[in-house]
């Protein structure tokens, strides 16, 4: 059995002096982050859900680079597993996030409001809502000594409408945050099926030699077209069964209790089905996501809550 806890992240140097932080076993609240050091200062990846996770995320970083100072810190999109350990980075550090990306984080409702539809509740700890102090909206490069590292933003709404890569062209290294979930189920139900799996051909398009997804097994070139083609079949059964529903008048819950997951049901967080439906549905016709209802939904679907192993 996989071990999930707090005390199993590990730090892995991909190249020399670029880091992963890698989580098991990625489900939900449960990210990979990563770091980049150079001779100006360390540049950070994400953070992570709990302040106890985040801060042994920093120290093993700390470990590594020397106590190098992090100048820098990027958020890859607002979800809380990426953003909610930003109050614990130095107050010193420039913290960067896209445009719409900042105004989600602004305005999060399971910050201080979580449902009770994760079970056990999650606890962040001493952590406060930080908000990037520089945003950009397509594109921002970075340089850290002779290290070039570009933040760059898709054009359309994904995962999220203010998703961002860190792409090292001279390392071939592509933190993809949540554009990738590696082994599990992906999650678009803050964004959109359609740019999500259009994000697919613009992350292959960086033919990366090692990707961090932002859950999951790291991994490399070889690896990647395979992980990627799933993704792609899997949003295109979700749009499927969304249109499919949509015809015949069913909401979302009924529709996936009506499907037969296949080939994904082995998937961990397989549940996610029901937010993904919700999504792809609200937008076909053209409505606003009722996002507490998608969520009791998604319990309901799942008979109880969703497990966390924070």
């Amino acid at each position: 059995m996989t071990e999930t806890g707090p005390d199993t992240g590990v730090l892995r140097e991909i190249v020399e002096g670029v880091y992963a932080w890698e989580q098991p076993d990625g489900t939900w609240w449960v990210n990979n982050a990563g770091a980049v050091a150079g001779d100006e200062g360390v540049l950070v990846v994400d953070t992570c859900a709990t302040a106890t996770r985040t801060r042994r995320f920093l120290d093993a970083l700390d470990v590594a680079t020397g106590g190098a100072p992090i100048r820098w810190a990027l958020n890859t999109h607002q979800h809380g597993d990426h953003t909610y350990g930003n109050s614990l980075l130095p107050e010193s550090t420039v913290l960067i996030g896209q445009t719409s990306m900042r105004e989600a984080l602004a305005r999060d409702p399971l910050f201080e409001h979580l449902p009770p539809v994760w079970t056990p509740q999650p606890e962040w700890g001493d952590v406060t809502r930080r908000l990037p102090g520089v945003t950009l909206d397509r594109a921002l490069t970075l340089h850290t000594g002779g290290r070039r590292v570009d933040l760059l933003h898709p054009g359309y709404t994904a995962h999220t409408s203010g998703d961002v890569v860190a792409w090292l062209p001279g390392e071939r290294v592509l933190f993809t945050g949540d554009l990738i979930f590696h082994g599990l189920t992906p999650l678009a139900f803050m964004g959109s099926l359609e740019g999500s799996l259009r994000s697919l051909e613009w992350v292959a398009s960086f033919e990366p030699e090692h990707v961090v997804p932002g859950h999951g097994p790291l991994l490399g070139a070889s690896e990647l077209d395979k992980v990627l083609s799933a993704h792609e079949r899997y949003y295109r059964f979700v749009l499927d069964a969304a249109g499919d529903a949509v015809r015949e008048g069913l909401s979302p819950l009924e529709a996936a209790r009506a499907l037969d997951l296949g080939e994904f049901s082995s998937w961990a967080d397989a549940e996610r089905i029901v937010l993904n439906l919700h999504r792809a549905q609200a937008d076909l016709l053209g409505e606003p996501m009722d996002l507490l209802g998608a969520l009791q939904d998604t319990v309901t679907w799942n008979g109880g809550p969703m497990a966390t192993t924070l």
